[in-house]
């Protein structure tokens, strides 16, 4: 560890500073000189774990960072070095305590990826420091608080390349004085920095001086009183006098005090009180009172610098005219001001992101000047010289980076745009994770996740970008061309890559391939939008999202998104970021809801026709209300517009009453007939007539003696055609072939898992294959009595019926009771996956016990397998049948103990006597009576609750898939006769051939609606936006 001689002379303010510098082997965008050690008379504890997480976090926020300090090993010093040396075995792990001069395996004080240097000055080193504590540099000084002093005003004077090192363009470092407890002599150092224009943030709550401080700032009239007892000293007339003169100084000066509350202010506000603190220092140093001898002494100790004449940006040409430089920091710059151009501006702000690291900040304690200044200074530069449009993207992009939502908003209220080339970087500083290789290892990161769902596509999005880069920084002059050729195409990549994710993720279809990115400049919001989702920034998804085209669809989409990476964390054990995705998709729903809950209570009509707006996202294609039906969002779905609108649907923009609906058909007979209602009541009762005819057939003309009548072939064929043509309606409703209205582009495998989800929908499958089975049963494999081909009709009756009981699903009382039997069928079969291993094991243990040795389980007809016998009785034992005269082998029947005789089936074998049947008999009826079958009544009683307080919700949401099925199924048979009509001309979607002959024969009133639709449209998506305007700013 380096040490410097001991500096006396006003010179060595310099050869210390230049010393630093050389050591650490860089300049600072920030110092922090921490002050207040003192030998405390009062033992008052005060909340040091907050001081040491919010100095770490400031420093962290500053950029290159110095933290000055006394280098004592006690008190407040060493409160400092515990956080610093905190921060490095976070950051650095086991490396930050390796010895220093061992670069390979640790990281010393001047190393590049180090950004908090901690810096021990002015302070006399009592005993030697821990040489495995983290790598610090130590002046060591005997104590003198001048010293302190001088060096601080020193390092406020001195000027550092804000921007780029490699350019001419300085300002100030920018410094803040910390004090955390102290005694007298912090309280002089205080006034005197005050007078040297240098800003102070005190430490409410740390005791001492510091309290002492503030509560005289707010009341002068008891100032003995506090000082003796925060101090539990005695005062002489002269300290006291010197103490109170000190006071003085700094109540006039108060404008430049800052406070942080240790005991009530996050950890993480630190940073905007110090920004703010020096950034008013600065603004108002000249209106300040001065104090001329404090001045006059300063000037005396610290070498002038020579001045010298510079431009802003060395080196560029400019266009002659001189800006007037009212900004902050223009004035901050000490140069002739002159207005630069575009390029010269880029290069100034594109070099701060190559020297420094981005830090994410919690933008909930974020404000214009937090630390880092790098945004409060970009953003003044970019507008007064007037280049906010074309060198905007640059500091858009860092704020994103480092999730300065503030700055992020006002730019781009502005009109900045992201670049595309900037997409790549922004991904990989934000979603890629650096700790893991791509290839080799799985992490527990938004990074592997993304692998899992798919790989060729987060390798670009994660991995490609970094690769490239360090292959130009490898490769020689020959090879670079070709890697810079390789990037140009990767922004454009990326962002159908992104999409891509977000489709795979959703499984949808791309809807529209567009060639359009090829050409773009700059990046849509949407690109924006989905990055935002995927590093999972809440506050700049809800930015970019309120800037977005169709807030509904949007919101919905990212709900959906988040929902489904939600599960896919969940999957992976990692329950933190799994939680926090699915409070991010819930945000987004409830985003939602609350525009619909708007939009009907200011325009109803246009609210409902809303929810069937289609629209394109990420390339996927649909409307808001076929979305959230897709994506299970029952909220949504069960909301008054999207009820309002089902309502439109399902009587057809018929009056929506029972009666006045069935007088609309001698009025508007077309719309009668044609409204999903009379389709829904038409096609039941073909069902039923169906229904009526199969069971006479099942009941009587199976056999072929009565299959001679012609009525009963009449019966058993117009099963099958009923049943062809409902079979074909469901393979349309499963596969979505004559599907309009919004209907998303989902691919075949998507679909049918959809439609399999719905429980229903498996009774008509189970009811198809079953009448299938039968009719080859009878037709192809024929028998006298026609046994099998009778069971399979009866069972597939049987399922018919079951089919019938969905009839009732419209009804608003007994849908949701048809939704509970549906789901306490779900717990039923959960239970029997328990159940069926507990008969196995108690029926395996009778028929060993009872029946040992027992050769022939598994011969003869597979009726006849031993296994039926043996969990026979534990199951009917669950239904109170206790059969105990057979388990106790006290009722033998007809049966016998020749095992001649039962292995040639002649007779039974009779049971053995063994009590323990009995014993494990007993055990089984109190587990399974009392426990197994109490268990499944809880369960049926806990999903009674559920269904019952969500009744409503879950009713509509089962409703609307009736609704939706029939506004384009045909009842069956009647269907048949429709069938190549709607194949061949798709009447349901544009572009239809009666839609080409409307248009041939009235293209006027075609092409009236058409735009009339487009602007009720546009006007929609305006309305939405307005709306969710209103509810983000609470109006």
């Amino acid at each position: 560890m380096s040490r410097s001689q001991n500096f006396q002379t006003p010179a060595d303010v310099k050869s210390t500073w230049n010393a630093i510098k050389e050591a650490v082997k860089s300049t600072p965008t920030m110092v922090f000189s921490v002050i207040g050690d003192s030998d405390s008379f009062v033992p008052r504890p005060w909340p040091r774990t907050v001081f040491q997480t919010a100095l770490i976090e400031a420093a962290k926020s500053g950029g290159e960072t110095w933290i000055l300090y006394r280098g004592y090993d006690h008190g407040v010093s060493k409160v400092v070095r515990d956080a610093y040396e905190s921060y490095g075995d976070m950051e650095f792990g086991t490396k930050n305590r390796k010895k220093f001069e061992d670069r390979k395996s640790g990281i010393p004080i001047d190393e590049v990826n180090r950004h908090i240097k901690l810096i021990g000055i002015a302070g006399k080193v009592e005993t030697p420091l821990d040489i495995e504590a983290a790598p610090h540099y130590v002046i060591n000084n005997e104590e003198d608080d001048d010293y302190l002093l001088k060096f601080e005003k020193y390092v406020s004077e001195q000027e550092v390349s804000f921007f780029s090192q490699k350019m001419d363009v300085s300002m100030p470092v920018p410094i803040g004085i910390i004090v955390c407890e102290g005694d007298i002599a912090t309280i002089a150092h205080i006034s005197s920095a005050l007078q040297n224009k240098l800003p102070v943030v005190i430490m409410k709550g740390s005791g001492k001086a510091s309290d002492l401080i503030l509560d005289y700032l707010e009341s002068q009239n008891q100032l003995r009183k506090k000082a003796s007892i925060s101090f539990g000293i005695r005062f002489e007339d002269s300290n006291y006098t010197n103490l109170k003169n000190s006071l003085e100084i700094i109540q006039e000066n108060q404008d430049l005090v800052g406070v942080f509350d240790l005991n009530s202010d996050d950890p993480l506000k630190l940073s905007n009180i110090v920004g703010e603190t020096v950034v008013s220092c600065w603004s108002i140093e000249k209106i300040l009172p001065n104090d001329t001898k404090g001045e006059e002494n300063i000037q005396r100790q610290i070498i002038e610098k020579p001045t010298r004449q510079k431009t802003v940006i060395s080196m560029s040409q400019t266009n002659g005219l001189a800006i007037a430089g009212y900004s902050l920091a223009w004035k901050l710059m000490r140069r002739n001001s002159i207005k630069p151009e575009e390029k010269a501006m880029n290069l100034l702000l594109e070099g701060y992101k190559r020297e420094s690291r981005p830090y994410v900040l919690n933008p909930k304690y974020t404000s214009p000047t937090s630390l880092p200044l790098y945004f409060y200074f970009g953003y003044q530069l970019l507008l007064e010289s007037k280049l906010m449009q074309e060198c905007g993207h640059i500091l858009l992009l860092e704020a994103l980076k480092a999730n300065r939502c503030d700055y992020v908003r006002v730019l781009l209220d502005q009109g900045v745009k992201l670049k595309m080339h900037n997409l790549p970087e922004l991904y990989e500083k934000t979603v890629s994770c650096k700790e893991c290789k791509f290839k080799d290892e799985d992490c527990l990161h938004m990074q592997w996740i993304l692998k899992q769902i798919l790989e060729s596509e987060a390798e670009i999005l994660c991995h490609k970008y970094r690769s490239v880069m360090d292959k130009i920084s490898k490769d020689g002059e020959s090879q670079k061309v070709k890697s810079l050729e390789e990037i140009k195409d990767l922004p454009r990549d990326l962002a159908d890559a992104a999409k891509g994710l977000c489709r795979k993720i959703l499984r949808y279809k791309e809807y529209n391939k567009s060639t359009d990115s090829k050409k773009k400049e700059y990046a849509d919001i949407s690109d924006v939008l989905l990055w935002s989702i995927f590093a999972n920034r809440k506050e700049l998804a809800e930015i970019c999202w309120l800037r977005s085209e169709n807030q509904l669809l949007t919101g919905l989409v990212c709900s959906a998104v988040l929902k489904k990476l939600s599960m896919k964390a969940n999957n992976v054990k990692e329950q933190i970021l799994s939680t926090d995705l699915a409070d991010h998709s819930k945000l987004f729903e409830q985003r939602c809801i609350n525009i619909m809950d708007r939009m009907y209570e200011e325009n109803t009509a246009h609210a409902i026709e809303a929810m069937d707006d289609e629209g394109d996202l990420w390339g996927i294609h649909s409307s808001a209300l076929t979305f959230a039906y897709e994506n299970f969002m029952y909220d949504v779905v069960a909301h008054t517009c999207s009820q309002k609108n089902m309502n439109k649907q399902w009587y057809n923009n018929l009056a929506p009453d029972l009666k006045p609906f069935m007088k609309s058909a001698f009025s508007k007979p077309y719309k009668f007939l044609t409204a999903p209602l009379t389709k829904y009541v038409f096609n039941y009762m073909m069902f039923f007539t169906m229904l009526v005819m199969y069971s006479a057939f099942v009941l009587t003309s199976i056999h072929t003696t009565y299959y001679v009548q012609d009525i009963a072939r009449i019966f058993e064929y117009y099963v099958y055609i009923w049943g062809a043509g409902d079979f074909i309606e469901e393979l349309i409703s499963c596969f979505g072939c004559l599907e309009s209205r919004g209907r998303s582009h989902r691919g075949y495998y998507s679909r049918m898992k959809r439609y399999l989800y719905d429980f229903w929908n498996l009774v008509d499958l189970l009811s198809y294959a079953l009448l299938i089975s039968a009719l080859f049963v009878r037709h192809f494999y024929p028998s006298e009595t026609f046994t099998i081909a009778r069971r399979m009709f009866s069972l597939s009756l049987l399922v018919m019926y079951l089919r019938f009981l969905e009839v009732f699903l419209i009804h608003r009382k007994l849908g949701p009771t048809l939704i509970m039997i549906k789901e306490m069928l779900k717990d039923l079969i959960g239970f029997l996956f328990i159940a069926v291993f507990v008969i196995l094991g108690v029926g395996i243990y009778y028929h060993a016990n009872l029946f040992p040795d027992h050769q022939t389980i598994w011969e003869g007809d597979w009726t006849e397998w031993r296994i039926w016998k043996i969990i026979y009785y534990p199951y009917w034992q669950m239904y109170a049948e206790l059969n105990l005269e057979y388990l106790e082998g006290d009722d033998p029947g007809e049966c016998t103990n020749v095992t001649s005789e039962w292995e040639a089936g002649i007779k039974d074998r009779c049971p053995h006597k063994d009590w323990t049947v009995s014993a494990v008999s007993g055990v089984y009826l109190l587990f399974s009576n009392l426990l197994l079958v109490n268990l499944v009544i809880a369960m049926f009683s806990y999903t009674f609750e559920r269904v019952q307080d969500n009744s409503e919700k879950l009713w509509r949401f089962e409703r609307y898939t009736v609704i939706n099925d029939y506004d384009w199924r045909i009842p069956s048979p009647i269907n048949l006769i429709f069938l190549p009509y709607r194949f061949c001309c798709c009447p349901t979607r544009d572009g239809c051939c009666l839609h080409q002959c409307r248009l041939l024969c009235c293209s006027k009133s075609v092409k009236k609606e058409k735009e009339k639709k487009e602007e009720a449209i546009e006007y929609r998506k305006n309305f939405q936006k307005i709306i969710a305007y209103r509810i983000h700013n609470k109006i």
